[in-house]
């Protein structure tokens, strides 16, 4: 009798909100140098602090790692194709991603956040239109890219005789990023996979659940990401997330300013802040932390998203010391 063992992807994270967009290009090559199956790409217009952030245009930094590298897959982590892009230039987009890394793309897509419609003078409306919008975007993206010439009339889009020029030089799945039961039914019910950020396996294993009720498909991935630092004492942690502190300002869901949440965030007692993630000191912290993730979430793709004081020197560790065992597991 066969055995069937679960092979889980690694990717590594890029984060746009937080290294500018040739340190990224940087980051991508050596992820592919070490062995990382593929990166991850956040997708922001403004960053979560004022002091020390960056928003560099990611699928011009995904373009620079297509012609950079060679078989590391790439992914954007997620965009929100609602208010800032109509969906058939996101669609162009991935396409357009996919024929430069020669078949090697994947969208993941959310229903966006404040900090990157508000600045550019887009209300941000509750949860169930933004779901509606989202809805209607991948119809449109999803016919697009296979092809058609389309002509819709939406709620919210309107497309006439719309086409990709370039289409995609394969199928381009399109994972959906979900933080709730409804997000997680939709993602099973309309997507390829669910994104999932892991805070606790338990809950996380409720969001599977629901998407596997939903679920149609054959072909249906886990992705699943855990924010960590790594970092030897409280005080190099806090250097290295600077950067993200304003992830946990109170008003992260109205802001448009990073100088807002940065000023929220500087209030907040440290510990608070360092909380929200996972402090690992060495590799078998890495091993620990992330393998629950294949072993007990059966994920698809595991998305190592970890900040440091020295992001090179730590890609370096991940490829050479956590890699190997997480592919025995």
């Amino acid at each position: 009798m066969s055995i069937i063992r679960h092979m889980a992807e690694i990717y590594w994270f890029c984060s746009d909100e937080q290294f500018q967009p040739e340190e990224l290009v940087e980051h991508a090559v050596l992820a592919e140098k070490v062995g990382f199956d593929g990166i991850m790409i956040s997708e922001h217009f403004h960053p979560w602090v004022d002091d020390r952030g960056s928003s560099g245009f990611a699928y011009s930094i995904l373009g620079a790692i297509a012609a950079k590298t060679s078989q590391i897959k790439l992914m954007t982590m997620v965009t929100a194709p609602l208010y800032r892009f109509h969906p058939g230039v996101v669609a162009q987009a991935a396409a357009t991603i996919d024929r430069l890394s020669n078949g090697r793309f994947s969208l993941g897509v959310g229903t966006g956040e404040n900090i990157n419609e508000g600045p550019l003078g887009f209300l941000l409306p509750p949860y169930k239109e933004r779901s509606a919008r989202l809805k209607e975007s991948r119809e449109i993206i999803h016919r697009l890219m296979s092809g058609e010439s389309l002509d819709f009339n939406g709620k919210y889009y309107i497309t006439r005789a719309a086409k990709l020029y370039s289409p995609p030089i394969h199928q381009i799945p399109i994972f959906l990023a979900a933080g709730g039961p409804q997000s997680a039914t939709t993602a099973g019910k309309d997507y390829d996979g669910i994104i999932i950020s892991v805070k606790n396996i338990q809950d996380a294993e409720k969001l599977l659940e629901a998407s596997s009720l939903a679920n149609v498909k054959k072909e249906f991935k886990t992705i699943a990401n855990l924010w960590s630092i790594y970092a030897q004492n409280e005080n190099e942690a806090w250097m290295a997330i600077q950067p993200l502190r304003g992830l946990r300002a109170p008003s992260r869901s109205d802001a448009t300013s990073p100088l807002q949440l940065q000023n929220e965030a500087d209030q907040m007692p440290r510990k608070d802040i360092l909380s929200s993630y996972r402090q690992l000191k060495n590799s078998k912290d890495y091993i620990s932390a992330y393998s629950p993730l294949i072993t007990k979430l059966k994920a698809d793709i595991v998305g190592i998203q970890t900040t440091s004081n020295d992001q090179l020197a730590t890609i370096s560790m991940i490829g050479k010391e956590v890699l190997p065992k997480l592919r025995k597991l």
